[in-house]
């Protein structure tokens, strides 16, 4: 029976190494990591926001509200990402109509 247990603990110690063996190496750590300040995001008000994707900030305001945008709360007020407003065109692109409308 000890010999059972001992083949069983150098087996143990045999998958072990063969496990940490078959990782990759982590990656190295990036500007950020290392201790660089990293730029802010940029984010823009409502005003802005709305601005940039020409509509009315009252219609941006509405949809935020109802989550019906992507957008950004920094307690109490609301902001957006760059990429909130990338978002927001992608998924609010519709496609042209064509076609006439059926005669009634």
């Amino acid at each position: 029976m000890a010999r059972r247990q001992e083949k069983r603990s150098d087996q143990l110690k045999r998958d072990d190494n063969a496990v940490g063996d078959a990782y990759p190496a982590a990656p190295a750590p990036s500007g950020a990591e290392r201790g660089a300040n990293p730029a802010p995001p940029q984010v823009y008000t409502p005003a802005e926001a709305a601005e940039l994707l020409k509509v009315p900030e009252s219609w941006l305001r509405k949809k935020a509200a109802q989550r019906a945008v992507p957008c950004t709360f920094l307690g109490k007020h609301l902001r957006f990402s760059a990429e909130d407003l990338h978002r927001i065109v992608r998924e609010a692109g519709q496609a042209p109509v064509t076609g006439r409308r059926p005669r009634r």
